[in-house]
């Protein structure tokens, strides 16, 4: 492995998202529409949008997980992803991505999500 493959001690495993955007709170709410079809809960309070990246153009760059790599809708949920987060006002462009690294774990849910599905 070379240097750039080894994560650096200390760097978070997941890039940051834009928050200080303006755009961001809008794509936030619409990322809270898409639903994973097996779970109550939308995908971005489950924990499964890793990354909103938006640059000075309004592009929007989505790094997202699946709660299990085998899941039925794993082609699918990017796109739907896509699709609910192109409309808002603003937005030039969307480019959904998918990662398993690293993989979602229960302690991603946001603590709204923990207690609908009755963990709190």
């Amino acid at each position: 492995m070379t240097q750039s493959q080894n994560p650096v001690e200390g760097a978070p495993l997941i890039r940051p998202s834009s928050t200080d955007h303006p755009l961001y709170d809008a794509v936030v709410d619409a990322c809270r529409t898409v639903y994973d079809p097996e779970i109550p809960v939308n995908i971005f309070d489950l924990g499964l949008v890793y990354t909103i990246d938006i640059n000075a153009e309004n592009e929007v760059e989505i790094l997202m997980t699946l709660t299990a790599p085998g899941c039925p809708v794993a082609g699918e949920m990017p796109g739907w992803l896509q699709d609910a987060v192109e409309p808002v006002a603003g937005v030039k462009q969307v480019n959904v991505g998918m990662t398993f690294d690293p993989p979602w774990g229960m302690e991603m849910m946001s603590d709204e999500a923990r207690l609908e599905m009755g963990f709190m």
